[in-house]
């Protein structure tokens, strides 16, 4: 018996753009349209061809029964058109991908649910469609219920649900089906500390029960942490396949910071993020100029900005300040100061930039990572990227140069010291 349990061969999948279909056509429709072509030709030529757009092209790997393997990539990279592939939510333009084994997926908040049907109604439904029996279900319902910590609200309608309820519910329900298979998209992007920890958790001990698990995320600590291998996308393509901590260091330091500057493209927005638009991450050094790399003995700026297509009521722009392995090294937002808070907790619709200065003299020499959030505290989460740029600091002239050695740590502070000869 083979051990693979999820075997991808040149897969492709491409959409078309620039198209629009307003309704369903019948077979009455479709003959007429055949009938009308000729003198549709004749009138207007022949039709001009759709432009597509490749989400995947070309994309081949192997994973082994029991392997937690990582997916790392930018927004657009092809990650979630790679698992709706294999949770046989779309098929490919071309290629194929083979599963051995019951698929359990959490691609988006509340797959699978119903938003008119109670939490208990839900459970039921969601893992009827992972292919459980009732009394499977049954089985582990109490369980479901005391992860998701919803047990007060399980027979109400979830669409009564906050987000993080939701997920929590929708994690639980595909983390406890026991599916041969487990496909993971970015859970840990909406609900707090502990319920991201709990995650983590369960999927450890689903990977320790010999179980094959897919697993997207933008947080490489939690990469590092549960898989071994992981593969890098980018534009449809998949870059390379190594050691997860290989991998990691390669996503995190080539090519996401060119010239200091990270623009959005239209495609890497989604949906969700308006009225916010995000238009550019940049760095700028001492004397205002666009940089990648920074001195340490000197202050460096780092500016988002962003469009809003309608006001918002206490809307919170901020950075994050992460090593190139994803650990954070402090968070700030421009709405900090209390007096700030109260002046912008109405923010018009309009053009902004939100500015912010790192002092001099902070930051040791290495390579860092800055992530961006557009959020209303507890409330909504309107755009991150939590790589969104990388910079370089060079520590010449820092203090303690005069030693060839390499100081550990985050931060290079220049502190006052005094010598007593007592």
């Amino acid at each position: 018996m083979s051990d693979i349990a999820i075997r991808v061969d040149n897969v492709g999948k491409y959409y078309r753009i620039n198209t629009q279909m307003d309704y369903y056509p019948t077979l009455r429709d479709t003959l007429v349209d055949m009938a009308k072509m000729p003198f549709r030709v004749i009138k207007y030529g022949l039709p001009t061809s759709h432009e597509t757009i490749w989400a995947l092209r070309n994309v081949s790997f192997e994973v082994k029964t029991g392997e937690v393997l990582g997916v790392i990539g930018r927004n657009g990279a092809g990650k979630s058109t790679l698992l709706k592939i294999l949770s046989r939510v779309t098929e490919p333009s071309e290629g194929y991908a083979e599963i051995h084994g019951r698929v359990g997926s959490l691609l988006e908040v509340g797959t699978g649910f119903h938003p008119e049907l109670s939490g208990r109604e839900n459970i039921y439904l969601n893992g009827a469609i992972l292919g459980m029996k009732r009394s499977e279900i049954q089985h582990k319902f109490d369980e479901i219920v005391d992860f998701s910590g919803v047990e007060k609200f399980i027979d109400t309608p979830v669409k009564r649900y906050s987000s993080g309820m939701y997920l929590r519910l929708a994690f639980a329900v595909a983390a406890h089906m026991e599916p041969e298979i487990l496909v993971v998209d970015e859970v840990l992007a909406v609900g707090d500390a502990e319920f991201q920890r709990k995650c983590l958790g369960k999927m450890s001990d689903v990977a320790n029960e010999g179980r094959t698990v897919l697993f997207v995320s933008h947080n490489m600590s939690a990469i590092l942490r549960l898989t071994r291998e992981t593969i890098v996308l980018d534009k449809g393509k998949m870059l390379m396949r190594s050691p997860s901590n290989e991998a990691v260091d390669y996503y995190l330091s080539s090519g996401l910071a060119m010239e200091g500057e990270r623009r959005w493209q239209a495609e890497e927005i989604p949906a969700g993020a308006a009225p916010f638009q995000p238009i550019a991450m940049r760095i700028r050094n001492a004397q205002g100029q666009i940089a990648e790399s920074v001195r340490s003995i000197e202050p460096l700026t780092v500016e988002v900005e962003y469009q809003l297509e309608s006001a918002v009521n206490d809307l919170r722009v901020g950075v994050y300040l992460m090593n190139t392995h994803g650990e954070v090294i402090f968070t700030s937002f421009d709405t900090d100061d209390p007096i700030q808070y109260e002046q912008y907790s109405v923010r018009q619709a309009g053009h902004y930039v939100s500015r912010c200065t790192i002092p001099s003299d902070l930051l040791n020499e290495g390579r860092y990572m800055l992530g961006v959030n557009a959020s209303i505290y507890r409330l909504k989460r309107f755009f991150q990227d939590e790589h969104a740029l990388s910079f370089n600091v060079d520590a010449t002239g820092a203090p303690g140069k005069q030693w060839l050695e390499n100081r550990q740590g985050f931060i290079r502070p220049r502190l006052d010291w005094e010598i007593l000869n007592a």
